[in-house]
């Protein structure tokens, strides 16, 4: 065993050794307009090399730019094979004043001029000198933005009626990895980001509170308690906000005249931070979804691992719901269980997102997915709604997905489906059902040690789909290569059938088949007129590997099933004529598209015969 233990920490030290992700520091100063929704600033990077190759160019994100007529995302919104139900806002009907815009001054490396490519929501630097593997780098600029309405996520008047939603509002260094550079152009999807900390000071007009990620450095400054913030006699003037957040990937703001801000105690020492409109008929709900939030965190330590953070900000803003660095912007005019599943979710995104970083556009299903499986399973928990299968509704879309005809690769970067309806269910529901039938496949035990092992692992980096399946192999003893690729690199189904049954007074013979193309370990219950029952489980040679028995009472393993054979039997020790059912995965967490062919009832079956004979003499 003490041989074995140590073949595994260096097997991680091994899969460890070859990683390497970029450095970044922000030091970003605004001046905000209020009256124009415009805003000027300067910003100076710090950005290391990490890489073992020579870095000629550079490049950054400029997302307000695509909230304008013309842009790349409008376009893709205008040409969808269906309606992108997430905006609510045509964008070429934008007029000048509620377009957004961010446009960069003056870029400079170590103090030289730097010539630059304006590519809409993509800038493009050419460097004056060759940045060499483990070499650091100063950038610094002059950037200008005007907020848009919000169309998406980001903007000014939600249809709350916050005033600012400060996301994807600076320019943004692109990252860079093994796999080069990623520079797709915003079209409102999904994002990926440079680990680093940031220095942020934003100054406003004295009137706004502003909520964000970080820890506010001035507090004092800001007004007494901060918590308490009364608004200031005078209506002239500017106040500056220094926010530090370390550690992190993006930073998030939001401002509002007419904010309440609350502060709960969460676990382990953290201030849950509440900020949202002084409305009446959303107080109540507000004031009570912060004990649950510290309950949804205490959920999430301990079947994940501990939040690293001292703080994590709910602000009510933007559309729906936006995870962002030790923040979220929802909207909050929801019943309570609404604002409480939108909360739940997004919090989890704190561990699967911004800890557990994945390149969210091309493999969105790893933090969209992981995230509706954990906070789905947290909400059935915490609200006491004791489920028999919380899953159910997750597995059903897929279903319909897999069903559709509009199906893609759940590989597929998530710029590029034709339809919106099928990114939608394949990074959520499709990537929760991706967790839960793992849970069936290795066992629910190693199924959230393996989570907890992960994000140990793998956080503040930028694990990929091979990085996790390591992880569940080391933990559970089984391969998983076939699951993950058939799972996400094609739309391959399950769909296996009870084809016959045959037998005299002494065996019984079962003959299974799969009809889809996707290979699983099967669960076979069979039960016995006496109230006696068998558990058949049949592993894949794939596998090369067997799951602990997860029931209470014995069950039988029989021979591998060889993907290559579509055909599989067994025996039973009993008479035909004392079966009542056989079932294929009794717990229906194996995601077969068609359970109608997945059980033999003897009695429905002569029902059915009867009825046919019926038939032919009529």
């Amino acid at each position: 065993m003490r041989y074995l233990i140590l073949f595994y920490l260096f097997a991680g030290v091994v899969a460890h050794s070859q990683y390497w992700q970029q450095e970044i520091d922000y030091k970003i100063e605004v001046n905000f307009d209020d009256i124009n929704n415009q805003y000027k600033g300067f910003q100076k990077i710090k950005y290391t090399n990490n890489s073992p190759e020579t870095l000629r160019k550079v490049f950054f994100h400029l997302y307000f730019n695509a909230f304008k007529p013309g842009s790349e995302m409008a376009i893709r919104q205008d040409n969808s094979a269906d309606k992108n139900t997430r905006f609510k806002i045509d964008i070429d009907s934008l007029d000048p004043k509620q377009q957004g815009f961010l446009k960069v001054y003056n870029l400079y490396q170590n103090g030289k001029l730097l010539e630059t490519v304006d590519s809409e929501t993509i800038l493009e630097v050419e460097l004056n000198a060759p940045l060499l593997p483990s070499e650091t780098t100063e950038f610094s600029m002059e950037f200008m933005g005007q907020v848009p309405d919000l169309v998406r996520r980001a903007g000014k008047n939600s249809r709350d009626g916050i005033e600012y939603s400060m996301a994807q509002w600076y320019p943004k260094m692109c990252e860079y990895d093994s796999e080069g550079w990623n520079a797709d152009p915003y079209t409102g999807r999904e994002f990926h980001g440079v680990w680093g900390n940031f220095d942020v000071k934003i100054r406003i007009d004295k009137e706004y509170t502003v909520a964000a990620s970080g820890y506010l450095q001035n507090a004092i400054d800001i007004g007494k308690g901060y918590s308490e913030r009364k608004k200031p006699k005078s209506k002239k003037g500017k106040v500056e906000w220094h926010f530090i957040a370390p550690k992190v990937h993006d930073f998030t703001w939001s401002a509002d005249k007419n904010y309440i801000h609350d502060t709960y105690p969460g676990p382990n020492g953290v201030t849950l931070r509440f900020f949202y409109k002084n409305d009446p008929k959303i107080i109540d709900n507000w004031k009570k979804l912060q004990p649950y939030t510290a309950k949804m965190m205490e959920y999430f330590n301990s079947k994940v691992g501990f939040y690293p953070y001292k703080q994590y900000t709910v602000a009510q803003g933007g559309d729906g719901g936006m995870e962002y660095a030790m923040m979220t912007l929802i909207t909050g005019g929801r019943s309570f269980k609404s604002l409480f599943g939108v909360t739940c979710h997004e919090l989890a995104h704190s561990w699967f997102q911004h800890v557990l970083a994945t390149n969210e556009t091309k493999h969105e299903w790893m933090d969209e997915g992981f995230t509706s499986f954990i906070s789905t399973l947290a909400e059935d928990e915490i609200l006491e709604q004791n489920k028999d299968f919380p899953m159910e509704r997750r597995y059903e879309d897929y279903y319909r997905l897999a069903l559709s005809g509009t199906e893609m690769p759940q590989s597929t970067n998530a710029n590029r489906y034709e339809y919106n309806y099928a990114y939608e269910n394949t990074a959520y529901d499709k990537g929760a059902v991706f967790l839960s039938q793992l849970g069936y496949i290795i066992g629910k035990k190693n199924l959230f040690k393996t989570l907890q092992e992960y994000f140990n692992e793998w956080k503040f980096k930028h694990p990929r789909p091979n990085d996790f399946r390591r992880v569940a192999e080391r933990v559970s003893g089984i391969q998983l290569q076939w699951y993950l690729t058939d799972w996400t690199q094609t739309t391959n189904v399950i769909d296996y059938k009870v084809d016959k049954v045959n037998g005299d007074s002494g065996k019984t013979n079962v003959v299974l088949y799969r009809k889809g193309l996707m290979p699983m370990p099967l669960e076979v219950l069979v039960k016995y007129n006496d109230g006696q029952y068998d558990i058949i489980y049949i592993p894949i040679s794939l596998m090369r590997g067997e799951k602990n028995n997860p029931y209470n009472v014995d069950w039988k393993v029989k021979p591998d099933w060889f993907w290559a054979n579509p055909y599989y039997s067994f025996d039973l020790e009993r008479s035909v004529n004392d079966i009542e059912a056989i079932i294929i995965d009794p717990s229906n967490l194996m995601a077969d598209v068609d359970k109608t062919n997945n059980y033999y009832l003897p009695k429905m079956k002569k029902f059915e015969d009867k009825e046919l004979e019926e038939q032919k003499n009529n």
